[in-house]
């Protein structure tokens, strides 16, 4: 599997009682009773706990220090996900915490080069301003008697820390791009670990939006976004900045690391005229490249190179086809995944950390139905022995198969997709839930996911398509989605209904469409557009207006605003502007008959309360019941744990009264208190001004 880059791994997805929340949803349709609902499971595996599903993971995220000393992991402390540490030999339960954050779950961490720190960023609320922060594993416990202290090494105040580089010859610095002075872009910093002392060694002035470092750790190439959208990739040395490389608007290209002879860089592209994004080498002084690999097979786009954590040679390629796929150039990296393949036939194994010496490994061996279970692995023995389970709890034999599918579109386009069917059912005139993905600038892959699994434990078939527009494929296919919101896009959705009806697996009266941020769209899409498609509908962190979502996209994605507007269409113009306007939900609300209900986050940088404020008020000013949960504490997409399960406890609830699957009636006293803490009341909401929990 490859390793995002630590930028990637950094940068960084309800009840004021039972009966209030019946009285805020429209009458129930075709008799599909709660009670009917509850008693239907006949043939299904026991009913799974939110708690197993969405509750904080036992233990998760481990990560190895670079000297094989160590072994970080998160874990709840206090009842909050945090950072803890052991000695690598040790139990788990020798382990001390080393973050006692209470707010909010910390997600990533990763160690410093000379394995003296842990570092990981963190928010507020969601708000995406996040800042970096390091802790010594070996230090005592500060003044409260529980934790390290954990200092904020960046310290930015209402901006956003982008984590460029961890150099491996420099182990006592990091490169950071802080939007402190212009929230559009970051002016690139070196920052001392041990201190929080930064130097400036870039000020942003040319709308880069990426520093690439050489294998000593000297800035060496540059990318920046043109007013037109395209990108140049820049050689960085004293003479100034030069371009090498460039992609257009509709394409991607980035340079990923350094060749070791320093002369060259690894590419990630889609330029020119091959279809697929693939591999290859720039020549950093000439601009001329020479491809490295595209997918073998001729089908998807490159996913990711593998690097050695200890050489820096380049050893494998990935790519994510129905199942991923790796492609060897290392002798000793293919026989060592071999042997892990050979002992996890059908799953995948996948490398999640790395000694700096490159003998042990730290490997996650997962499936549709495993959500993993994490091995060290020693290189030189080829022993392999279990660390721990991600959601031990979680019963294995409750679970989904996930098999990959494709069917037509309305215009005889090919949509890939997965199908996730409820255990112990015979897949006939099931209640069918469509599960699009976000971005729309990504994709759905196999494995273990949460919401597909807790679905089909209620009983449903859940679809999850790859609609046009969807990354992997190649550009034609993300292309095909150019300004098709609502349109063609969201007819991928529909003929996957209409596809899995003719099949005889769903039943038409009983479709339910449930998404986050674009996926959120397209539930509102499906609910105006296709009315009487769906019998209910969840739409989480979900644009209602393109107009109003463009005019307020957050600062620092400035880089990609000519993106969005080609991809989406422009809102300069008055074609474009008409366009979007018949595309948004909210302009047609008036057609929208299916029961809803919608959630939010209070703090969405992406996606603003607005968004979910005028949908609820448009359906309430015309008499028509909608649901509304909105958490103060939360973003784009829920973290809190908590927060999940109070989400999930009333929209299964929604869900079984309109299709008609299971729902688990019983949840926390927390949970309750917090359902009730988060249920609007319509009535209350203005535009921008709903009422949100302490």
């Amino acid at each position: 599997m490859p390793k995002p880059s630590i930028r990637d791994c950094l940068s960084a997805l309800l009840l004021a009682s039972l009966a209030s929340l019946s009285c805020a949803t429209p009458a129930a349709k075709s008799g599909a009773s709660a009670q009917a609902a509850a008693s239907s499971g006949a043939g299904l595996p026991p009913l799974l706990d939110r708690e197993l599903l969405f509750g904080n993971p036992e233990i998760i995220g481990a990560q190895l220090s670079p000297d094989g000393a160590w072994m970080s992991f998160l874990k709840p402390f206090e009842g909050t996900r945090n950072i803890w540490v052991k000695r690598a030999g040790d139990p788990f339960d020798k382990a001390r915490p080393l973050s006692a954050d209470k707010k909010r779950p910390i997600s990533r961490h990763f160690w410093s080069r000379d394995s003296k720190y842990v570092l990981f960023v963190q928010d507020q609320g969601g708000d995406e301003n996040f800042n970096v922060f390091a802790v010594d594993p070996a230090a005592p416990a500060a003044a409260d008697g529980k934790v390290p202290e954990a200092r904020k090494i960046t310290d930015a105040k209402g901006a956003r820390a982008e984590i460029y580089e961890a150099p491996k010859r420099k182990p006592s610095v990091l490169f950071v791009g802080l939007n402190d002075r212009d929230a559009r872009w970051h002016d690139l910093y070196e920052v001392e670990i041990a201190t929080g002392k930064r130097t400036l060694v870039r000020k942003n002035d040319e709308r880069f939006t990426n520093y690439v470092f050489d294998l000593d750790g000297t800035l060496r190439l540059a990318e920046r976004s043109t007013e037109k959208g395209d990108t140049e990739i820049l050689r960085i040395d004293a003479t100034g900045a030069k371009k090498v490389y460039g992609c257009g608007v509709l394409e991607s290209c980035s340079a990923v690391k350094f060749h070791k002879d320093g002369k060259h860089a690894y590419l990630v592209t889609s330029a020119g005229a091959a279809d697929l994004q693939r591999l290859e080498l720039l020549d950093v002084n000439s601009g001329a490249t020479e491809l490295v690999e595209s997918d073998p097979s001729g089908r998807v786009d490159l996913l990711w190179p593998i690097f050695s954590a200890s050489t820096d040679e380049l050893v494998g390629t990935s790519y994510e086809d129905e199942r991923l796929r790796f492609y060897w150039r290392d002798q000793s990296w293919a026989a060592d995944h071999g042997v892990l393949a050979k002992k996890f036939p059908g799953r995948d194994a996948l490398v999640q950390s790395e000694t700096a010496d490159g003998r042990s490994w730290l490997v996650t061996v997962s499936a549709d139905v495993e959500p993993g279970e994490v091995y060290l692995f020693d290189r030189q023995t080829q022993a392999s022995s279990l660390q721990y389970r991600i959601r031990e709890r979680l019963p294995r034999e409750a679970l989904a198969k996930v098999v990959a599918i494709r069917y037509p579109s309305s215009d005889g386009l090919e949509i890939p997709a997965y199908l996730t069917l409820p255990v112990g059912v015979e897949p006939k005139g099931l209640p069918l839930i469509v599960l699009p993905h976000g971005g729309p600038w990504s994709r759905t892959d196999w494995g273990y996911f949460g919401q597909p699994q807790f679905l089909a434990n209620r009983g449903y078939a859940v679809l999850q398509p790859n609609f046009r527009g969807s990354t992997g494929y190649g550009k034609k296919f993300l292309d095909a989605g150019n300004r098709q919101w609502g349109d063609k896009m969201q007819d991928d959705l529909t003929w996957g209904v209409k596809y899995l009806v003719a099949q005889g697996t769903a039943d038409a009266k009983r479709v339910g469409i449930m998404g986050v941020s674009y996926g959120g769209y397209a539930t509102l899409a499906g609910v105006t557009f296709t009315p009487g498609l769906y019998a209910g509908a969840v739409a989480i962190v979900a644009p209602s207006n393109l107009l109003t979502l463009l005019a307020t996209i957050p600062p620092y994605w400035e880089a990609v605003r000519i993106v969005f507007q080609t991809r989406m269409g422009d809102p300069s113009t008055e074609e474009g502007k008409a366009q979007l306007a018949r595309q948004s939900p909210l302009t047609h609300a008036s057609l929208i008959t299916t029961p809803l209900m919608v959630v939010q986050g209070a703090n969405d940088p992406r996606v603003k309360q607005a968004e979910a404020d005028q949908i609820v008020v448009a359906l309430r000013d015309r008499h028509y019941p909608v649901a509304y949960l909105l958490a103060p504490d939360e973003g784009h997409g829920f973290a809190r744990p908590v927060n999940n399960m109070a989400l999930f406890a009333a929209a299964e609830r929604f869900l079984a009264r309109y299709l008609g699957g299971r729902y688990q009636e019983e949840m926390t006293p927390e949970v309750a208190q917090r359902l009730k803490e988060i249920t609007v009341d319509p009535a209350t909401v203005k535009p921008g001004k709903s009422a949100a929990a302490p």
